[in-house]
């Protein structure tokens, strides 16, 4: 009897293991068949119960507590960050640097010379490629006659949790990837967003936390916040008269949080340049304080 009821919990074991190899991988997150990162990545974390950190109300302070959300994304086409997928074969240009190219990843890359620019200063550019599955931003991009120029750019593996060298920077000031914390339509209007956000600060500090891998501040003041911080909504902020694209976000921000990426405006959030924006619901986001939100302790990055 006892060998028979250990064969039944063997077979109920690899009947389980079975199951949990052929769930399918999050969603509404994929782009060109290819998902944004694995589950595990730092981008994808549930954060929710994660420990508040000790110095939570001084970074909120300094980002401000009684300053509010701003999506800085809407209907204008002008305004967010756009993207594009290619196809695997899409074809190769070459890739100049004349900024941080010591911290930048070596061309050529898969971007078309048609691809949409952000329009404002900072001018990235995000491409995924299908295929194979990986990601390539480039920062204050110029498109040549033939290829881009660019102040600074990174390629990310989107199959790996792989992080930049120590100290490199990447299309942003955080050495983060970009695309991976933006507010995507496609997400919103499927009803979810699975990973954290990317948001700005004015100041911060001249540190980061992973998985962030670079700073751009000379100020060593400890309650600003440093890059890689990471932040989200608290449980008790009620969110109950949220309605469509902004529920959406709250949530997210709830379960995921968002990450401080780049010196900019306290409190932007980025999204994705698209046309069909409602404006009037993500407006709702500008009621919404900074003294609504907590910041994490952020895990130490795992060993190699």
């Amino acid at each position: 009897m006892a060998t028979q009821r250990w064969i039944r919990i063997a077979l109920f074991l690899a009947l389980s293991l079975t199951l949990l190899s052929t769930q399918p991988a999050r969603a509404t997150g994929s782009l060109g068949g290819c998902a944004i990162f694995p589950d595990d990545n730092p981008w994808n974390q549930d954060i929710s119960t994660w420990p508040v950190d000790p110095n939570s109300d001084n970074y909120i302070a300094s980002i401000g507590a009684d300053t509010n959300l701003h999506p800085d994304f809407g209907s204008d086409p002008t305004y967010g960050i756009p993207y594009v997928v290619v196809p695997e074969d899409q074809a190769l240009v070459p890739i100049t640097y004349d900024a941080y190219g010591d911290e930048s990843d070596p061309g050529p890359f898969p971007i078309p010379l048609d691809a949409p620019v952000e329009a404002g200063g900072d001018q990235h550019v995000l491409v995924v490629q299908s295929g194979k599955c990986m990601l390539y931003e480039l920062y204050d991009a110029r498109q040549l006659v033939n290829g881009w120029t660019a102040e600074s750019g990174a390629k990310w593996d989107l199959t790996t949790n792989d992080l930049r060298p120590e100290g490199w920077t990447s299309a942003d000031a955080a050495g983060l990837p970009i695309l991976p914390g933006l507010v995507r339509y496609d997400e919103v209007t499927a009803g979810a967003i699975e990973h954290a956000l990317r948001f700005t600060v004015s100041k911060s500090q001249s540190s980061y936390l992973y998985p962030a891998r670079h700073f751009a501040s000379d100020d060593d003041d400890p309650n600003l916040p440093p890059m890689g911080l990471r932040v989200r909504l608290k449980a008790d902020y009620d969110i109950s008269g949220f309605t469509g694209a902004s529920r959406v976000i709250l949530e997210a921000l709830r379960k995921y949080g968002m990450i401080v990426a780049d010196n900019g405006s306290d409190w932007f959030i980025s999204g994705e340049n698209n046309t069909a924006w409602d404006d009037d619901d993500l407006n709702q986001l500008k009621d919404v304080p900074g003294s609504a939100f907590e910041a994490v302790q952020s895990p130490p990055a795992p060993a190699k």
